[in-house]
């Protein structure tokens, strides 16, 4: 076995950590706009040239809101996943408990969300629009393969915990109040990674070889969906960033802001996910083909 997740440990170790959003993110919170929000393997701003020293803070801020919305918006595709997989059996009191705290969790996680696009609005100034609507996103992940979704689910919380662990937890510049709610997040996700691990083994192993192959295929659809997203996002964030320093780019500084950014998506959204190594591992057990399908195709997102 290469994990010892079981849902009586998960359950105790949510118990312990858990938070309430007014002491994340108080109604009248003020967010510091002198101080970049997401650490720069993320944001990668400072590799935009052309740029100056406050211009890059507000790129950084930019991708600051853009990741909690991101957050916000696949959070609203999980939630559903978790409850109606609870739905599947309803025996076993550790295994609900602990689901439906994963999934109460999850709600959580969207209010959270959501105060802070309030917050960011009233101290930013500028509208920066996110892809959507998150309703059509969650009806074209959710008609896939429950596997695939599942899948994409556990990618998506490994990258949680590798964001925070390797980028956030020891930076001491980027903004406080932001650094904390990424902080509580990767307390709640911490669990969540476990038991998507272990959602996603008693889903695989009621499947054949075949079916599981035919599942991953489902996974990189949504993965090349989603690809197509933060291409349109990277679009966005341009638009917002020319309004908010009050300058257009020249096209070809406009082309590298494209070509950069979006790199810089894939790698936050979608390679950081798929080369950990707690995810791979988990292909590794449901599928040795997989995880190899999945090695060859990541260093595009890298």
């Amino acid at each position: 076995m290469y994990h010892d997740f079981n849902y009586p440990a998960v359950l105790s170790a949510s118990g312990r950590a858990a938070w309430q959003i007014d002491d994340i993110l108080p109604v009248d919170a003020r967010l510091d706009f002198t101080r970049p929000f997401l650490p720069e393997s993320l944001a990668q701003a400072r590799a935009q040239a052309g740029l100056g020293v406050e211009e890059r803070i507000v790129l950084n801020q930019i991708r600051g809101h853009e990741y909690l919305s991101i957050f916000g918006l696949v959070e609203e595709f999980i939630l559903p996943f978790v409850l109606d997989h609870v739905r599947e059996d309803l025996a076993g009191d550790d295994r609900i408990r602990a689901l439906l705290q994963f999934a109460s969790e999850e709600a959580k996680h969207i209010q959270l969300f959501k105060r802070f696009e309030g917050v960011f609005v009233a101290g930013f100034g500028t509208e920066c629009a996110v892809i959507g609507p998150s309703e059509a996103i969650a009806a074209e992940v959710l008609k896939h393969d429950p596997l695939s979704v599942a899948l994409l689910i556990l990618q998506i919380e490994w990258m949680t915990q590798r964001h925070y662990l390797d980028s956030v937890r020891d930076n001491l510049g980027i903004e406080p109040l932001f650094a904390s709610l990424l902080r509580h997040h990767w307390m709640e996700e911490a669990q969540h990674a476990k038991l998507d691990t272990l959602i996603v083994e008693a889903i695989a192993a009621r499947m054949t070889a075949a079916e599981i192959d035919k599942a991953v295929d489902g996974y990189l659809e949504i993965g090349a969906f989603f690809d197509q997203g933060f291409r349109a996002q990277t679009a966005l964030n341009l638009d917002a960033f020319e309004r908010a320093v009050g300058r257009t780019l020249d096209e070809r500084a406009r082309t590298a802001f494209l070509e950069g950014q979006h790199q810089a998506l894939r790698w936050t959204y979608l390679g950081s996910g798929m080369t950990h190594l707690n995810f791979l591992a988990t292909l590794a057990a449901i599928s040795p083909e997989a995880r190899a399908r999945v090695e060859a195709i990541s260093p595009a997102f890298c």
